[in-house]
């Protein structure tokens, strides 16, 4: 069956940008990015009440690749289960993978950062603050499965990313620094409601 000359365009459109092998790589550059930046913002736990303007600040920065995270693997997921051909060949992911930890992570991260957003917005010590707590502790064992079973995989992409001319190179390091800037100017715009947080710390 041939594509209709509507989608003639947008097919040609994504061979540019990689296909799935370009999305894999976009994911996989994020990841990178997402890890180091995740590691910034746990070094701050153990000193919170030392680091917290720092762990609010990276906190809402991580908003912008955590989405860019979510939108690359939530398109993967649309075109492995619409059948699309190319996503079909890579194959789905290990099946704890699939219908445990992705499920637990993806609801997790959704929780951990929308309360957290929550207690920049209306500040307080109550149920929220718990919420944020607890669901870090389900993301944080859901996440140290998710990159013990990854990390390899992220590397050997990142080598190929560094070595092979794939399709849309430009197009994915542009959309990783987008969304760092979008996280870097939304952490600096709302920066100034963590000072509820920072002067009663001092108090």
């Amino acid at each position: 069956m041939r594509p209709s000359r509507s989608s003639a365009p947008w097919q040609a459109t994504r061979q540019k940008l990689g296909g799935a092998q370009g999305n894999a790589l976009l994911t996989s550059l994020i990841a990178a990015v997402l890890l180091v930046l995740l590691a910034v913002e746990g070094a701050t736990i153990p000193a919170i009440h030392q680091l917290l303007s720092l762990h609010i600040f990276v906190g809402v920065l991580l908003l912008g690749p955590v989405a860019l995270k979510l939108a690359s693997t939530g398109y993967r997921f649309v075109c492995f289960y619409g059948r699309n051909a190319e996503y079909v060949r890579l194959g789905p992911p290990p099946t704890l993978m699939r219908f445990v930890i992705a499920p637990t992570l993806v609801v997790s991260t959704l929780v951990l950062f929308g309360s957290g957003v929550a207690l920049l917005a209306i500040p307080g010590r109550g149920a929220v603050l718990t919420l944020h707590k607890a669901s870090f502790i389900v993301w944080f064992g859901a996440m140290s499965i998710h990159v013990l079973t990854y990390a390899l995989r992220v590397g050997r992409r990142l080598v190929a990313e560094a070595t092979y001319r794939v399709d849309g190179r430009g197009y994915r390091i542009a959309v990783t620094l987008l969304a760092v800037a979008v996280g870097v100017s939304t952490a600096l715009a709302t920066y100034p409601l963590a000072g509820p947080w920072l002067h009663g710390l001092e108090r």
